[in-house]
């Protein structure tokens, strides 16, 4: 069985979401694996210690905790987070494709935008600040007139932000990041508010932390509006569904960028030495040492994408990954829940767990969390058509309330 798509445009304007038949069983499940390597990331890097450790040196580890360690940056770290950003570009261009018979398709579009930036404001300061809506709401808006011009402009533009996103490194930055000592007594500070805080304090101290947020936000936004240009380039091209015709492309390139990707990652982490740069290495060096290391995610991230639409052409492979495809189906929902439970788990108006545990097990803890999302997400859509954050969203967009249960006849 191949890509179910949903190419062609209805013969009247699209004023409701796209019927659970139609579907593309590869990008819901290819969202929901994203989903958990961002799951096991951010409990990993921003919740099970500060965010800001993780741009100190690493404390000493037992072997268990060093290969999980391992484990989550070789396959998740700056790898989940960049799938998930070309296929929110997929998700644009496939809304932008379906209203093409809508008079008030912009005006749409627009509004589904807006209610994500409403959605990541109310997540970024009341619940995690480690928030990415807000950024992807944000990129959307300058993608958006990309997409009512010719496909080729989105590629092109993607491609020339990445070399700005490398070029960073190179040029002076408006703006400073914060210093070793500065680091130092913040994640101290941080430590001991969001482990034993009460839900104002660690609100408190959420908001101020922000603005150092923002920095990192705004130097990563060329790679994350890129990826989601990428992302719309793919789907309105045709790429994704005339990949799904050349199986042996797909395998071969799927590997040899995942295998590429990992290989850089070692590099990064200085496992093994490609390049070789010191203090008076040239510029051609340093850029391309530099270019490899922002790369490897994103190649991986493609090798992740380009297997899952192979495995979507053999029934075996889709049973064997079908667990993935109703989180991915209720992704919004299922990463504003994921936010919602590490809070309770790490935070002091909850179990206070922030610095007690190893990567080992929160590792496992992620796990857990996600075989329960898997369930509840197969049970929930049993008699619903979306998750409910997922209808809330389709409800602001349309400006009216949008089908919640799925018809009798269809309900499993």
């Amino acid at each position: 069985m191949g890509l179910r798509t949903t190419s062609t445009p209805a013969a009247g304007p699209a004023t409701s979401p796209v019927a659970t038949s139609d579907r593309i069983w590869a990008i819901d499940a290819l969202r929901g694996f994203a989903l958990f390597g961002v799951l096991a990331i951010n409990l990993h890097t921003e919740f099970r210690v500060s965010l800001f450790e993780q741009f100190l040196a690493p404390p000493a580890m037992g072997r268990t905790d060093r290969v999980a360690a391992a484990f989550l940056s070789f396959a998740f770290e700056f790898k989940a987070i960049s799938l998930f950003s070309l296929l929110f570009g997929v998700g644009l261009a496939i809304q932008h494709e379906r209203l093409a018979r809508n008079p008030r398709r912009a005006l749409l579009l627009v509004r589904r935008l807006l209610a994500l930036l409403l959605f990541g404001l109310i997540h970024l300061f009341l619940i995690w600040n480690g928030d990415i809506l807000t950024e992807y709401a944000l990129a959307g808006f300058v993608v958006l007139p990309l997409l009512f011009a010719p496909a080729g402009m989105s590629l092109i533009a993607a491609a020339a932000l990445l070399l700005a996103y490398v070029m960073l490194a190179f040029v002076p930055l408006p703006f400073s990041f914060p210093d070793a000592a500065w680091l130092n007594d913040h994640v101290t500070m941080a430590r001991h508010v969001y482990s034993g805080g009460s839900f104002v304090g660690i609100l408190r101290f959420r908001i101020a932390e922000l603005p150092e947020i923002a920095k990192l936000l705004a130097y990563i936004f060329p790679r994350t509006l890129a990826l989601i240009l990428f992302g719309a380039w793919l789907w309105r091209s045709g790429a994704i569904r005339k990949l799904a015709e050349h199986k042996r492309a797909l395998l071969g390139g799927g590997l040899m960028l995942v295998g590429s990707g990992v290989l850089l990652t070692a590099q990064d982490k200085g496992y093994v030495a490609l390049i070789r740069i010191g203090p008076l290495s040239g510029f051609g060096a340093r850029f391309a040492y530099g270019a490899l290391d922002d790369l490897a995610p994103i190649l991986v991230a493609f090798g992740y994408a380009a297997l899952m639409l192979l495995a979507s052409g053999f029934p075996t492979a889709r049973a064997a990954l079908q667990w993935a495809v109703p989180v991915g189906r209720t992704a919004f929902s299922n990463y504003i829940l994921q936010s919602v439970i590490l809070g309770l788990l790490f935070y002091g108006y909850g179990l206070g767990l922030m610095g007690r545990i190893g990567p080992a097990a929160g590792l496992a803890i992620a796990c857990a969390i996600y075989a329960a999302q898997a369930w509840l997400s197969a049970f929930w859509l049993r008699r619903h058509r979306f998750g409910p954050l997922e209808w809330l969203w389709r409800s602001l967009m349309y400006g009216k309330a949008q089908p919640w249960l799925r018809p009798i006849t269809d309900q499993g």
